[in-house]
């Protein structure tokens, strides 16, 4: 790992996003790192509300937060089924750490995966005997290094359980996100020498979802990104490049998924 991605995909209206917080990310310890995506951080001192919206990805999260009026909490965040909503006002601080897909399980082994998948629970759900000040002592770190310490402290504690399975889950969503090609879980699931419903299984006990809902999520993502770039996109080839059958295809699940066509979310 090269370091932290720098794309925003998932990010709705990320430059909105951007001029109104400090966000930032950083690679967890080396131990770590096979687990987890990066940690994230936010920031804010607003003078107006502002709601970000976010296309999740298939990466259960843990989620440090600290808003005005209410005491430090944590929470476990399960995969997202649907586009989140987060308001923000005030003054406030998150510190975050996105689990690579299969890479939760290893720390939180009593439950599939499957098992969290669009909740949000508190720490405990998922990490019996954790401390009552976990959250303040990971929020009130005053420089990023000593909230990532904080964060590397908290997961150490708890593992990772070295998994071959969770291995393979991350191994296989690794793939599909890297490769377009990858478009039918029937022939992606015959090319990695599995049937398809051990592919599900698989998916459900260390990802959450299934392999379709991956695949999809990942083309939504995709496009997402592209019509940030501005309205001049070629929708149709975009729909064909991303294994779409036609650009109706495409434009509905977006539209579902982020709430506007393409076309308007570009302009």
């Amino acid at each position: 790992m090269a370091g932290p991605r720098r794309d925003t995909r998932g990010i709705v209206d990320a430059p909105g996003l951007f001029t109104r917080v400090r966000f930032r990310r950083h690679e967890p310890a080396p131990a770590l790192r096979p687990y987890l995506e990066h940690y994230w951080l936010i920031d804010w001192d607003l003078t107006e509300p502002y709601v970000s919206h976010v296309v999740p990805h298939p990466s259960v999260n843990v989620v440090f937060q600290r808003h005005p009026g209410l005491p430090a909490y944590g929470e476990v965040a399960g995969v997202g089924l649907e586009l989140s909503a987060h308001r923000l006002e005030g003054a406030g601080r998150v510190c975050g750490v996105q689990f690579r897909p299969g890479g939760f399980r290893p720390f939180a082994p009593r439950f599939p995966v499957s098992h969290w998948t669009g909740l949000r629970v508190p720490l405990a759900a998922a990490f019996p005997g954790v401390a009552d000040d976990a959250a303040a002592r990971v929020l009130d770190g005053g420089s990023d290094a000593e909230r990532v310490a904080a964060l590397d402290t908290f997961l150490l504690a708890r593992g990772p359980e070295p998994s071959r399975a969770a291995d393979r889950a991350t191994e296989l969503v690794g793939r599909v996100r890297a490769d377009r090609g990858v478009r039918r879980v029937a022939a992606f699931a015959a090319a990695e020498g599995m049937s398809v419903r051990s592919m599900q299984r698989l998916f459900a006990a260390y990802v959450g979802v299934s392999p379709k809902w991956v695949v999809l999520r990942y083309r939504i993502h995709e496009a997402l990104e592209r019509a940030a770039t501005g309205a001049g996109t070629d929708w149709a080839a975009l729909a064909a490049d991303l294994g779409y059958s036609d650009q109706a295809h495409l434009v509905r699940d977006f539209t579902a998924t982020v709430g506007v066509p393409p076309s308007a979310y570009a302009r």
